[in-house]
């Protein structure tokens, strides 16, 4: 009860000292809400691109590894014309790994043709990204259908001109009508709609497939040369559960290299790519950008610091009467220094409490303006409270050391 009223009492004093000194105190709280505001903005901004890379990553398949020619992150110590040099990934290579692999739940061999034009009647759509992928695409690649179906094992077998289509692709078609059944022309050859792709919206890794189309590989080299070097051909293996990332890794190179028919010592003529090789350099990238925010926080929480420090040197000046009133009436020391501590981190709080709540409006006018949610999670604001407190009990403890000291019979005397 006496910590509740000794609260009251210290809040009371810093709602009066920021209502007869409101210009004063507000440019001194102005530092502690852009310090706040700016660390929790950094934060929620990473959460933010960490969801949105996840999401991609998840998109992407986990524990999957893309067997490809080229790897994602290039060794400068490696010459480049080696990477040039390197063989495609083959229909050859799908065949042998599917048969030897013991750590894979599922094998696709695939490629992506960009840039072409889809119809369907008057309507088309450009810009369209096809991918033409073996039966295991839906193992190893993440997805949901809003409509229709999957192709069976026996289209994907004997090339069955079937396709699934994208989200948007699908209203760009059929803006009112179902396109389950319906054939549409894609790169000169009639193929029937048998599912649609649910809406998945942009990513940071631009992995999405509403501007895309999925058909059967063997339907596909019926029109072009699948193997062909303009095609980015690639093998996506999903590893099994249970089975770790490197150990599916380890298993992929050594079968690769047995296939390719590589010697000891010869170096890889193939790459390993994985979505952590993705996660580790923009986990970097947002640790960077972390610091940032901390180190540009920082500056403005000092001069807050020192503002709120301020005010409550001229507190004590100003009710020195009060102090020696106080003590000659039996208030202890302590009860003097928790009554000017508490004022500084009631000031601090109401500083940290405006940077969140500036925060938290910026969500919503990011959402409004680009349709991005921003996460502000609970870990954000329990740090923002935290540092306003932390800021407080640092800027206010001379000052009410100082107050807690003062003689009551001199306090009294003070004009």
């Amino acid at each position: 009860m006496i910590f509740l009223k000794l609260f009251r009492e210290s809040f009371l004093f810093a709602y009066d000292a920021l209502r007869q000194n409101k210009l004063r105190t507000m440019l001194s709280l102005l530092g502690v809400t852009i310090g706040i505001f700016t660390i929790i903005a950094v934060f929620s901004a990473v959460d933010t691109l960490h969801a949105n890379l996840n999401s991609s990553v998840d998109k992407l398949g986990s524990n999957s590894i893309y067997i490809q020619k080229m790897p994602w992150i290039m060794n400068g110590d490696y010459p480049w014309w080696k990477y040039m040099q390197r063989p495609m990934p083959n229909l050859r290579d799908y065949d042998k790994l599917k048969d030897r692999t013991q750590t894979a739940v599922g094998v696709t061999y695939q490629i992506y043709i960009d840039n072409r034009t889809v119809k369907y009647g008057s309507n088309f759509v450009e810009n369209v990204r096809i991918s033409a992928a073996s039966y295991d695409y839906y193992l190893t690649r993440n997805f949901d259908l809003q409509a229709g179906r999957y192709f069976t094992e026996n289209e994907s077998r004997t090339g069955a001109a079937v396709v699934i289509i994208g989200a948007d692709v699908a209203t760009g078609l059929f803006p009112n009508l179902d396109p389950v059944g319906k054939r549409i022309k894609v790169m000169g050859r009639y193929e029937t709609v048998i599912g649609v792709f649910a809406k998945e919206g942009e990513n940071m890794l631009g992995v999405t497939s509403d501007q895309l189309i999925v058909m059967p590989v063997n339907f596909a080299r019926n029109i072009i040369d699948i193997q062909g070097d303009r095609y980015n051909a690639q093998i996506v293996v999903k590893g099994r559960e249970g089975i770790s990332e490197s150990g599916v890794e380890s298993e992929l190179k050594g079968v690769m290299r047995s296939i390719r028919m590589l010697k000891p010592g010869q170096d890889d003529n193939f790459a390993l790519n994985k979505s952590t090789i993705l996660t580790d350099g923009f986990n970097q990238l947002f640790g960077i950008v972390d610091i940032a925010g901390w180190i540009i926080g920082g500056f403005s929480i000092l001069v807050g610091g020192f503002g709120i420090a301020n005010i409550m040197f001229v507190s004590v000046k100003e009710r020195t009467n009060i102090i020696g009133i106080q003590k000659s009436l039996g208030a202890k020391n302590y009860f003097i220094l928790l009554q000017f501590l508490i004022e500084a981190i009631v000031l601090c709080l109401m500083g940290g409490l405006i940077g969140l709540g500036t925060v938290y409006l910026g969500t919503y006018l990011v959402k409004w303006i680009w349709d991005i949610a921003i996460v502000l999670d609970i870990h954000n604001i329990i740090v923002g409270i935290s540092i306003s407190v932390i800021i407080g009990m640092i800027s206010g403890i001379i000052p009410a050391w100082f107050a807690s000291k003062l003689d009551p019979v001199e306090a009294i005397r003070t004009n």
